[in-house]
């Protein structure tokens, strides 16, 4: 049974997966030297797991307000992700609610972090595989050596369908909160459920 959602544009249509492919090459230094995983390799991965989905396709969206413009009624937490570094180079993938204002000297201090800033798309296709617009937790599948700290939105998490890319900007998957925390926790990652309400600690 997949995860129900109603549609309300002829541009959303069901995206079937399709035949599995499998990635034997090893990694370096948490860095990609095989090909990243595709969206065929994620879907397989998610029936492995047992997790449910619905996948809807669409044109290229790139911004979160491009993405409300296509989507029409499309039910459940409807998200944005985040690939940030420290000077230091730790990487980290903030997934929160698509109309949170993150106020990144904010985030750093709430987290404990040093100080932040956006990943360069070279950077960001090397730890997780895929290029800016199509950002999400599912390419985790790609941080084989989980060099990438994985924070969540408390809020988001709140809802019981979340809804984010799968691997590519011209589609969206929905799946359940719960399972969206098998799978990170599948690729070897310990997800940080963070509220990001709270005051800041203070230094």
């Amino acid at each position: 049974m997949q995860v129900p959602i109603p549609l309300s544009r002829r541009r959303w249509a069901a995206c079937r997966p399709v035949r599995r492919c499998r990635l034997e090459a090893p990694d370096r230094g948490g860095y990609i030297d095989a090909m990243p995983a595709s969206i065929d390799d994620l879907f397989a991965r998610l029936a492995e797991l047992g997790i449910e989905t619905t996948t809807h396709e669409h044109e290229p969206v790139f911004t979160v307000d491009e993405a409300k413009e296509l989507r029409g009624t499309l039910p459940g937490g409807h998200c944005k992700s985040l690939f940030l570094r420290t000077k230091k180079g730790e990487m980290y993938l903030v997934v929160c609610n698509e109309d949170r204002r993150m106020d990144l000297k904010d985030l750093s201090g709430r987290l404990g972090a040093g100080r932040f800033s956006f990943g360069s798309p070279d950077r960001l296709m090397a730890a997780l595989g895929v290029k800016p617009g199509s950002v999400t937790p599912f390419a985790l599948i790609n941080d084989r050596e989980a060099r990438i700290t994985v924070v969540l939105d408390g809020a988001m998490m709140q809802h019981d369908v979340l809804n984010y890319h799968p691997l590519v900007n011209h589609k969206t998957t929905a799946i359940r909160a719960a399972d969206l925390l098998k799978f990170i926790e599948a690729c070897g990652h310990t997800p940080h459920i963070v509220d990001l309400d709270a005051p800041v600690p203070s230094a």
